[in-house]
């Protein structure tokens, strides 16, 4: 009889304990839901995904190759009087996710070069985010953020080879030159200030580091670029 009870008692025990441990799993995967939900990772820089990664050449190419450090993966860009950049398809909904957080450092810049010129319009590193408003690839609407050579924080015009496109200057080296740089912006409030569009969702997300028109070499990283809550 003490030896039924006795089994009884740990039985329970062991369903107690299980019962504990399913609630923590259920809470914890509840947890991770909303964490993701509140984030949207646009790159991986893994090999796999490299190449399945689209490449626009606009004129020789941009080289590009992986890397990690504490902080994860990242990609390096050179440029040798090239240009390419590295493109994803991907739907951002900006209602839940309207901030894009990048992580970059310019190694080599392009100091001198006047770069809102055509002549000058080159960019050590540059994050595009694109939104499909036609039937053409010359109809979409840009949001250029670049990583400055020559000019400040802030500084914003329109590109000198499209209407379509705006240049906003995010980081620079006058400041920060071979530093690792973090910065965040809200994407959805600007395709309102600047192209006077309601945009819900992206239709893509693009790197690029080029040298075309300055037949200058420049080198850059790219990390953890992902949209964000706040």
């Amino acid at each position: 009889m003490f030896k039924f009870c006795q089994n009884n008692v740990s039985t329970n025990f062991k369903i107690k304990k299980m019962n504990i441990f399913i609630k923590f799993i259920i809470s914890f995967l509840a947890l991770t839901n909303m964490i993701f939900a509140n984030e949207v990772r646009v790159f991986d820089f893994t090999q796999n995904e490299l190449e399945n990664l689209k490449i626009k050449k606009v004129k020789g190419e941009t080289i590009w190759t992986l890397g990690n450090n504490e902080n994860g993966n990242f990609i390096k860009a050179e440029a040798n009087a090239a240009g390419s950049g590295l493109g994803k398809e991907i739907n951002v909904d900006l209602n839940k996710t309207p901030f894009l957080n990048i992580t970059w450092k310019v190694e080599k810049d392009l100091a001198g070069i006047i770069e809102s010129s055509k002549k000058g319009h080159d960019y050590a590193a540059r994050v595009f985010v694109i939104k499909k408003t036609g039937m053409t690839p010359l109809s979409n609407k840009a949001l250029n953020y670049v990583f400055s050579s020559n000019n400040n924080i802030g500084e914003i015009w329109t590109s000198p080879y499209t209407k379509q496109s705006i240049d906003y200057i995010l980081s620079t080296t006058k400041e920060n030159l071979n530093e690792w740089v973090s910065v965040k912006i809200n994407v959805k409030e600007h395709f309102k200030k600047f192209h006077n569009l309601d945009v819900n969702e992206l239709t893509g997300v693009a790197l690029m580091t080029d040298t075309d028109n300055s037949k200058l070499i420049a080198i850059a990283y790219y990390q953890n670029i992902y949209f964000s809550a706040e």
